[in-house]
C-alpha cells in the first residue's frame, strides 16, 4: 500500500496541533513499542457513525491501528475511547467524499492528487467499546 511520508515540519505542526488541542488527537497503542503515541487527526461523521481517514495512505497510526483497534479520539480536550474496525475498500467511497471538503482542496487536494484511490486511504469507523 502507497504511504506519502510526511517531512520534519508536517510532523512536528502535526505534534503542535495534538498537543495545544486545536486539532483532533489519536492516541493509539504503539504496535512494536506499545506505548502510546499520538497524532493529530480530522474525523467525519457520515449516517452518525465517526470515521478516520488517513490522507496519507498506510501510516505508522494505521499500522498501529490495525495490531490494537482500541483507540482515544481527543476532542477539545473530552477523550473518548473507541473500538476501531476498517472499512472495506469497496464501502470507503462515502467517507471518503464527505471527508474530503472537511480539510479542503489546498490540504487533502495534494494528497488525493499523489494517491487517487480509495484503496489508497485506509477508512477506519469507530465505536463504542463493547461493555
Amino acid at each position: 500500500m502507497a504511504y506519502l511520508k510526511p517531512t520534519w515540519l508536517a510532523r512536528k505542526f502535526s505534534s503542535i496541533m495534538a498537543e495545544a488541542n486545536v486539532a483532533e488527537k489519536l492516541t493509539v497503542t504503539g504496535r512494536v513499542s506499545g506505548n502510546p503515541r499520538q497524532v493529530a487527526v480530522t474525523s467525519v461523521d457520515v449516517n452518525g457513525v465517526k470515521y478516520l481517514v488517513s490522507t496519507r495512505g498506510e501510516s505508522q497510526w494505521v499500522k498501529n491501528v490495525r495490531a490494537n483497534p482500541e483507540v482515544t479520539l481527543t476532542v477539545k480536550g473530552k477523550s473518548t475511547v473507541y473500538v476501531a474496525a476498517e472499512v472495506p475498500v469497496q464501502e470507503r467511497a462515502p467517507v471518503i467524499a464527505a471527508f474530503r471538503p472537511i480539510l479542503g482542496k489546498l490540504v487533502v487536494g495534494r494528497y488525493f492528487a499523489k494517491l487517487p484511490a480509495d484503496a489508497d486511504h485506509p477508512v477506519f469507523a469507530l465505536a463504542p467499546p463493547s461493555p
